[in-house]
């Protein structure tokens, strides 16, 4: 039913790699590790670890995980002023004399962080602050060498076309939302021909399924990876007194692409329903069942989900007569494999095939992996709900974190993914703009469709033609 950075380095073939950089516990006590696994720290201690040095510098996969999770603790630009603030502090940025030497070593570091920082999370450059401190920390060091300047320039111009490029997404998914809210409302009813059908726009299950995967993508590329963590963002233990990253609990492209897995479910039952003869909603129901079973095979699990999920809704599934005309065994198949009994085992090992074909693959064809996005969300969230963020000793707990990477980074490889196929506007336009019948809608086309069995159904009926087309 429906749903209510350049990152690879930091993947192996197994997954996300924990393993840091250095293996012994912290002097200070600051850092606690275990097997070679940073496990646990006090948030100072973690700050600290993240400051590249002359002779250090943290690798990816920490870089990642601690960027990724630090929001829950500490806003972004008050994370980068504390470590502007001891890069100059450490590195003696305020001294009258610097020494050029030292700098010349330190400075590509920090840049290559901030560039890592900036690549990786650019929604929280949308800041002025944040810009600020790049710029303050650029003009210290710039008098050591003339090549940053021209290094902090490039990475703002990337940064600025970045933004631009995800402004520009993002206001093309509002417009889209906009229209369509306008016109679930203008079609609740089911008159002769209400609009074009799909059949009509596009004819070929294989050409539908690559067109969905363009939406797939599209969307997909907008999610930041911080969204899976503000979503979930409670009062710090530490400090009762605020929600950290209140001001800037930004999730829209998450809460877009879920409404987007919800506007597919409701526009498959809706063209079902549509047709008033049993043997054209047959010919839609198969249709769709050969759509889902290339979009399985792509590996769009997201999209074969929703077709699954709006062929499974009770106005469609009430449809026997039209049913009894489908020849259904590709369908049980498709259900088998999308199948929730053993938190969706079958669907899981069908996911961990497409990641693997991903590893080794040799075209974008073969890279391509979208997961049945609601329940990524759903695991994130009982990996958060199941684990505190702090240890009873007011340590972060980092073990938790690099868990949560591990799920969130291998999200962020899959939707760096190009899309292979030849796009085609005119099937995009429909599958965005349809209008789709509501819920109320959908059962009254069903009953138009087939006459109600019984009397809870007749009821039913009686009230929405009442309701929606002012019938008795």
């Amino acid at each position: 039913m429906p749903q209510t950075l350049s990152s690879t380095s930091m993947f192996t073939p197994c997954g996300f790699s924990p393993h840091l950089h250095t293996s012994k516990e912290d002097d200070q006590g600051g850092l606690i590790f275990q097997d070679g696994n940073l496990t646990s720290a006090s948030l100072d201690a973690l700050i600290q670890h993240l400051i590249p040095t002359t002779d250090y510098y943290p690798e990816k996969a920490y870089i990642f995980t601690f960027l990724l999770s630090s929001r829950l603790f500490i806003e972004p630009h008050e994370l980068l002023s504390r470590v502007c603030h001891k890069c100059i502090e450490q590195q003696r940025l305020d001294d009258p004399v610097l020494d050029k030497a030292r700098i010349r070593k330190f400075g590509p570091k920090i840049l290559q962080l901030l560039t890592e920082w900036t690549e990786t999370f650019p929604y929280d450059f949308q800041e002025e602050r944040m810009i600020g401190h790049l710029k303050d920390m650029i003009h210290r060091i710039a008098p050591c060498d003339e090549a940053y300047w021209k290094k902090m320039n490039q990475l703002l111009q990337t940064l600025n076309q970045k933004l631009a490029t995800l402004s520009h997404g993002q206001e093309g998914i509002v417009k889209i939302s906009a229209a369509v809210s306008d016109k679930l409302v203008a079609f609740k009813s089911k008159p002769p021909s209400i609009q074009r059908e799909i059949l009509s726009v596009c004819s070929d299950p294989y050409t539908l399924a690559q067109q969905l995967t363009h939406v797939e993508l599209e969307r997909l590329s907008h999610i930041g990876p911080e969204e899976f963590v503000q979503a979930f963002v409670h009062k710090d233990p530490l400090d009762g007194t605020k929600t950290c990253f209140s001001e800037q609990k930004k999730t829209s492209n998450l809460e877009a692409y879920v409404k987007w897995f919800n506007r597919l479910c409701y526009l498959v039952a809706t063209e079902i329903c549509m047709p008033a003869k049993k043997k054209q909603r047959a010919q839609v129901i198969e249709f769709f069942i050969d759509v889902a079973r290339e979009c399985f095979n792509i590996g769009n699990f997201n999209s074969l989900m929703a077709i699954i999920s709006g062929m499974n809704m009770s106005p469609v599934s009430r449809l026997k007569k039209t049913w009894s005309k489908v020849k259904t065994a590709k369908f049980f198949i498709l259900e088998h494999q999308m199948d929730p009994t053993g938190n969706f085992y079958n669907y899981r090992t069908a996911l961990r095939g497409a990641a693997h074909r991903s590893l080794t693959a040799h075209s974008n064809r073969e890279k391509i992996v979208i997961p049945f996005f609601s329940l990524l969300i759903k695991d994130i969230y009982f990996l958060n709900e199941g684990c505190a963020n702090r240890l009873p000793n007011g340590h972060v707990n980092f073990e938790k974190f690099l868990e949560l990477a591990k799920q969130v980074g291998e999200f962020i490889t899959w939707k760096q993914v190009e899309c292979p196929f030849e796009q085609d506007p005119n099937i995009i336009h429909y599958l965005h703009t349809a209008p789709i019948f509501t819920e109320d809608g959908l059962y009254l086309a069903s009953y138009e469709s087939e006459s109600p069995e019984n009397q809870t159904e007749k009821d039913r009926w009686k009230s929405l033609r009442s309701t929606i087309l002012g019938k008795t």
